[in-house]
This record gives structure tokens, sequence and C-alpha cells, in this order.
């Protein structure tokens, strides 16, 4: 989401102010007018206007003359200054949405959190209920089986292991049936003797 920064209205008038010496049309060493007429011109109190001017004869654009408005000093550093403000304005919408994207990593990593619980507390009531050994292998990604089903492969016929679950990612698929294919980084959560877990290592390797 875009983050669009709303600077002070004196700011703005400033820069107003500004942009038109920067572009010529107040020119350098004439007078811009009182604050009353400004006032009247942006809709604002002579109190802003004179916040406005103050800001612009801190950067030596105009000099403030007593009860006689300002004298235009500098086109130059009217466009120095509409080149700063306009870079500082893009470094502060950058900062609010680093903010913003730090807060959507808190939420996400919250989530990933609770999901990880989730697994957890799921893979503790499976494992209550399901009162054998369990062994675990993860499919590397060079695997001969990889995209390949458990049927066409014969899994339980080659290793004498029943595979009551695959831990895919954040996923887990209990009791894949004869069609499931597997992938890449799977892991296998099966059931067996010692032997069975020995011949799913090589089975996923060979």
């Amino acid at each position: 989401m875009d983050t669009h920064i709303i600077p002070p209205v004196y700011s703005q008038i400033a820069l107003d102010v500004a942009m038109r010496i920067a572009r010529g049309e107040l020119k350098e060493n004439t007078k811009i007018y009182g604050r009353s007429v400004m006032s009247s011109e942006y809709g604002v109190s002579p109190e802003t206007v004179r916040r406005a001017l103050r800001l612009l004869a801190d950067m030596d654009i105009v000099e403030i003359k007593q009860n006689s408005g300002a004298l235009i000093l500098s086109a130059d550093k009217a466009k120095l200054y509409v080149e700063r403000f306009n870079s500082h304005n893009d470094t502060r919408s950058m900062q609010m949405n680093l903010n913003e994207l730090l807060e959507q990593q808190k939420i996400l990593c919250r989530r990933i959190s609770e999901v990880a619980g989730s697994i957890v507390r799921t893979n503790e009531r499976f494992t209550s209920t399901h009162p054998f050994v369990n062994y675990e292998a993860t499919i590397p990604d060079s695997s001969p089986i990889v995209g390949k089903t458990l049927g066409e492969l014969m899994f339980w016929q080659e290793t004498r292991a029943t595979i009551i679950a695959i831990r895919r990612g954040a996923r887990i698929i209990l009791s894949p049936g004869p069609y499931a294919v597997l992938q890449g980084n799977d892991t296998l959560i099966f059931v067996g003797d010692l032997d069975s877990s020995q011949a799913v290592a090589a089975f996923i390797r060979k």
C-alpha cells in the first residue's frame, strides 16, 4: 500500500512559493505580497503565511522586511529547496513503508508460529492415537521417486513400510492413497520395523 506524506500547511505554502520562484514566476529582487494578501490567496491565516515565509528566510530564499513583505533573494536556492523537499518527502514515505512492512512481518511471524504450533499438536494427537513406532524420511530433490505415485512405486512391496502421513511444507497429508504423488523435500512418516526404516532410506536414494 502506498503511503502519502501530508506536510503541514505552512510547509506546503513555502514549497509552492519556492516553486514559483524557481520557475521564474516570482523574480529575484522583487517583493512577495504582504501576509494579508497571501493569506487570502492561500485561504489560510496570516500566522500560517508568516511561518511559511520564515521557513523560506531560514533557507536564504527570501529576506523578511518588517511591515513590507519579503524580498526574493535567490531562485537557485529555491530550486535546491524544492529538490530537497521532494527527496526528504520520499525518504519519509519509504520509512513509513518500511514500518508497515515490519508490522506485516510481525503478523506473518505470529501466523507462522500458530501454524507450527498446530502442526506440533496434530503430530502429538496423531502419535497418541497410533501407538506404533513412527519413522521419518525426507525425500531429496534428486531422488528418482520424485514425481511418482506410491502405487506406481509399489512402496509397501519394496520397503514393507506403511506411510501414514506426508509432511509437505506447512501441510500434513494424512493417510495418503496410492495416487499420492511424491515431491522433493516431502517428509514421509511411516510405521514399520527397523529393517523397513533402512529399506525406505535406501529406496528414496536408489
